[in-house]
């Protein structure tokens, strides 16, 4: 067996191992959706946007009961990417809690209630990319 065949099936072998997902996020897109399930977000959905024409590379999507619960998460992310220093280049929507969008330049966070998202239907309009559920196991070791 050649070594390049060998070094792929070991790639493969970690990608697998890890459940596929973890390794193709990034570690911002992964320290985001983190702190989102930290704040009990719900139906945390990552879009990968690489294959299409898109303006980002993910689109993090997630919701929240209520807006005292969308601002919460909205908190926390920025709050956990601000220690790895890096900061939303514009947020949109915090101050009717509603829709929060946060662009972080390669990834955008979008947090909505659950009435306002099941509205705009992201995830149909962006059925094109590869949609990654994430959950609690899946960013397990991030504590």
């Amino acid at each position: 067996m050649a070594k390049t065949e060998k070094t792929e099936k070991k790639r493969s072998a970690t990608t697998a191992k890890a459940g596929g997902r973890s390794k193709r996020l990034t570690a911002e897109v992964t320290k985001a959706v983190a702190a989102a399930l930290d704040k009990k977000a719900m139906d945390v959905v990552v879009l990968d946007l690489r294959g299409t024409p898109a303006f980002t590379d993910f689109f993090v999507l997630c919701s929240g009961q209520n807006p005292r619960q969308v601002h919460a998460i909205a908190d926390a992310v920025e709050e956990a990417l601000r220690s790895a220093k890096v900061r939303p280049n514009h947020v949109e929507g915090y101050d009717r809690g509603e829709w929060v969008l946060m662009d972080f330049f390669t990834f955008i966070v979008h947090i909505f209630t659950p009435t306002t998202r099941d509205f705009y239907s992201l995830e149909r309009l962006w059925g094109d990319a590869e949609r990654i559920e994430v959950s609690d196991e899946e960013v397990g070791g991030r504590r």
